[in-house]
């Protein structure tokens, strides 16, 4: 019998986290299958809140036109007291700016997310296989052994490396035997279903609270007749199936018999699970999304932390697989385990906060739109490290509006588009040194950009509104080194060679 091929990388879950992943590895020319147990996609408007951050990774990612086209901004709430429907700002419309040229949270239902990233994934070249399971795993130092099976039989998938991004009951977390530490609520259940609705205004996100921290909420779905409706169950409450035990259950809590339920697309019981993996990971096999941490729906945090994931692993899956130190890998779970302790906290204080009623738990901000997530004091941006004015090694690149030497406008991340790395050298010293830096010609390459203060410097690109020296803190000469994944990996406000070559030794073969 021949020895089965090697592939690069088995991605295991076709949510938004692998699919994210699945899509950057592809384009760094890598040897890639994705494998998910459901038959199909997901049909479900679950998780429907797209943060700004995470616009900008799907923007990278070439699947923000789609996501952009099958959503919408968000409409304030409608809390009902009796007759009267009380408008609600939940978030505070923002322009966008040279730095965030995506400020709002975008409202799309998740089925529309997944096949946004699945139809990015077909254009460049590569299907979902659906309907195949993970039923084991076995690894040896160099590569990993997954069985799925599926409508032909099992099949022994051989990789050099295996994601796990198969949900909060990850069948690769449990293969590895990888603890998943929190609490579940069997008390505190919520009917999600999402249903073509009439006599129901759309432009409004209804909620109609009661004592005891019951409630009921009708979220529009954007470019549909169908509402996401969340109906919280008392703790005896045996969750109505049929559609007329439904719309029985919403006339009774909303006192609103003019609601008329017609398609129910998709219904769910959501628990709240609150748990976060003990480790990201164990020798070649690795987890992301769901499967290394699950949330409350409150703050819209789960998918997007999700997909962040796998953004940050899959630049360094390459760099190791093209020769870089395999330690890299580790900066996986010290970079992403923080951040999502820290997004469990988030969604669990909003969740609690909703069941009192609490005004402030129904507010969105920074917070939740991850902008302000950072690496710093990690082990690729040590805390000793040069900062500018605003900024510090691990912390979010921002965008900006520059001018090419020929006059057209260009911005920032259409320069940070792709699996490069970007050096932006900010002043003609900075300049000088960046055409000396030396680069590996393995893994990802290095796209250069000198930026002048005046044309009489005569780089390649100007910043003549100064919103790169505004956004960056720019004082003078700098040399920014930009990871594959939008933060900064590297500031230099003096001896620009030496520190950004020892800098980027860490993440380069």
């Amino acid at each position: 019998m021949n020895d089965p091929q090697v592939i690069d990388v088995l991605v295991i879950g076709a949510g938004p986290s692998g699919s994210a992943l699945a899509i950057d590895l592809v384009r760094r020319g890598l040897d890639v299958r994705i494998v998910d147990k459901s038959p199909h996609a997901f049909d479900g408007s679950r998780a429907k809140g797209v943060q700004p951050r995470s616009l900008e990774v799907l923007e990278d990612l070439g699947a923000l036109p789609d996501v952009l086209a099958g959503g919408s901004a968000y409409p304030k709430l409608g809390i009902h007291a009796g007759p009267l429907a009380v408008p609600w700002k939940m978030f505070t419309h923002k322009e966008a700016t040279a730095n965030v040229p995506y400020p709002n949270t975008w409202l799309i239902p998740q089925f529309r997310t997944d096949r946004a990233l699945h139809a990015r994934l077909g254009e460049l070249g590569h299907e979902i296989e659906f309907g195949r399971e993970l039923t084991e795993l076995t690894q040896d130092e160099d590569t990993v052994v997954a069985t799925v099976a599926g409508a032909d039989g099992p099949e022994e998938i051989v990789a050099r490396y295996v994601v796990g991004a198969d949900g909060g009951s990850s069948a690769v977390r449990k293969q590895l035997g990888i603890g998943f530490v929190g609490t579940t609520d069997e008390s505190d259940r919520m009917l999600i279903v999402d249903a073509s609705v009439t006599g129901l205004a759309r432009n409004r996100w209804h909620m109609w609270p009661g004592r005891g921290g019951k409630f009921i909420g009708a979220c529009p779905l954007p470019h549909s007749d169908m509402f996401q409706w969340m109906i919280r169950l008392t703790p005896d409450e045996e969750p109505p199936a049929e559609k007329d035990d439904i719309v029985q259950r919403i006339h009774q809590h909303t006192r609103n018999r003019g609601i008329r339920l017609h398609d129910i697309r998709w219904t769910s019981v959501f628990r709240p699970n609150i748990r976060l993996a003990e480790s990201y990971g164990r020798g070649r096999v690795f987890l992301a999304g769901d499967a290394a941490h699950v949330h409350t729906p409150a703050g819209a945090q789960g998918l997007n932390t999700g997909v962040q994931d796998g953004y940050n692993l899959g630049w360094k899956l390459g760099q190791v697989l093209a020769g870089a130190d395999a330690t890299l890998l580790d900066t996986y779970e010290a970079e992403r385990q923080p951040i999502a302790a820290g997004v469990l906290g988030l969604s669990t204080d909003k969740w609690g906060g909703i069941a009192k009623l609490d005004p402030s738990s129904m507010k969105r901000g920074k917070d939740e739109q991850q902008l302000a997530l950072t690496y710093y004091g990690g082990p690729l941006a040590p805390a000793d490290g040069m900062r500018t004015g605003t900024l510090r090694a691990g912390d979010r690149a921002p965008d900006a509006e520059l001018l090419r030497s020929d006059g057209t406008g260009t911005r920032l991340f259409d320069a940070f588009r792709g699996p490069h790395f970007t050096a932006v050298a900010y002043g003609p010293g900075a300049a000088r040194d960046l055409e000396l830096l030396a680069w590996p010609t393995a893994g990802a390459q290095l796209k250069r950009m000198a930026v002048g203060t005046t044309a009489a410097d005569g780089l390649g690109f100007l910043d003549p509104k100064n919103t790169l020296k505004g956004a960056y803190g720019l004082t003078g000469d700098t040399l920014l080194l930009i990871r594959p994944d939008g933060y900064i990996g590297h500031i230099a406000t003096r001896d620009f060679l030496t520190t950004t070559q020892s800098a980027a030794r860490a993440m380069t073969p």
